[in-house]
């Protein structure tokens, strides 16, 4: 009887990094370890994930040759057909590393399915550390992280995002949760300011960006501040910036 293969969840980093010194900073040298041994990844991106593994093996030798290595797309394109055929190496007692494109994978992130399905198949679900945005938003917003509620990205269209935004404020009012989102980096400034328009003077907004990277940036102030700090020009620098919003009315 074949021993299924473990599924890793393995960490990504959340932007750009070229040594070997900065990835040691935000993934731990044991995921790394185990990150160098696999032959068979599951992957968001192919091509990031190879420029992944290139820096990986920069501190931690590849066990095989990159070249050998198989990587198997996961994405939003990917139909719900197919991820069975993911697993296929994993039945056959292969170990396998699941990867997003930044932060950790099967959070805001289309690998969720194939974790449910290698449940249902028996297979063993390993989650590594590593950094995830959402939570440390979170921790460096100053909000209640008792309760807290990612909700995605919210709708493109003006109107549609300010009534989205008034309900998120109103559930965060009554039931005392910060609510968490992400938008398309080009048009963080979009967000802020229908956040800076659309809330209560007093309700507070957090605007994180660059988490874990040398350009971090994180600040929390009231709605009326925002207004006035958009007027003056000096708002973040988050232009094409990956950047998470976190509210929590009053």
């Amino acid at each position: 009887m074949i021993v299924p293969g473990t599924l890793y969840l393995i960490p990504n980093t959340l932007g750009a990094m070229y040594t070997a010194d900065a990835l040691d900073q935000v993934i731990p040298r044991e995921v790394q370890r185990i990150t160098s041994g696999l032959s068979y990844f599951v992957a968001e991106n192919a091509k990031t994930t190879r420029a992944y593994l290139k820096l990986v093996a920069m501190s931690m030798p590849l066990k095989h040759p990159l070249q050998d290595i198989l990587i198997k797309e996961l994405n939003v394109n990917t139909r719900s057909s197919e991820l069975p055929s993911l697993l296929v190496p994993l039945l056959e007692g292969t170990d396998a590393g699941l990867i997003s494109e930044a932060g950790v994978p099967a959070v805001a992130d289309p690998g969720a399915d194939l974790v449910r399905l290698a449940h249902a198949k028996g297979i063993r679900v390993r989650p590594l550390v590593g950094p995830s945005s959402i939570l440390l938003a979170v921790m460096a917003s100053g909000l209640n992280g008792q309760s807290f509620a990612f909700n995605g990205y919210l709708p493109v269209d003006a109107d549609n995002r300010s009534k989205r935004l008034k309900e998120l404020e109103k559930r965060s009012r009554q039931e005392k949760q910060t609510q968490v989102f992400i938008e398309t980096p080009y048009r963080n400034t979009a967000l802020l300011e229908a956040l800076a328009s659309s809330c209560q003077a007093d309700t507070l907004i957090c605007v994180a960006t660059d988490l874990s990277l040398a350009t971090e940036s994180i600040q929390t102030a009231s709605a009326v501040q925002w207004k006035h700090l958009l007027k003056e020009n000096k708002e973040p620098d988050f232009h094409k910036k990956p950047t998470v919003f976190l509210l929590l009315a009053g």
